[in-house]
């Protein structure tokens, strides 16, 4: 196995290995059922868990 077949055959098998993980998170990313999650975790920042006493 020549440098030309190794490196042909990463770029081949390593773009499709990125395309189907990226692929995967958008799919975990826009299911609805995650949504209810992703909105939760958005709010969170704009929780005020101690009241402050002025």
């Amino acid at each position: 196995m020549n440098y030309e077949t190794l490196s042909s055959f990463a770029q081949t098998w390593g773009l499709m290995y990125f395309v189907v993980i990226f692929l995967a998170a958008c799919a975990y990313a826009l299911w609805p059922s995650n949504g209810a999650k992703f909105k939760q975790a958005a709010e969170l920042p704009l929780i005020d868990e101690e009241p402050i006493n002025e």
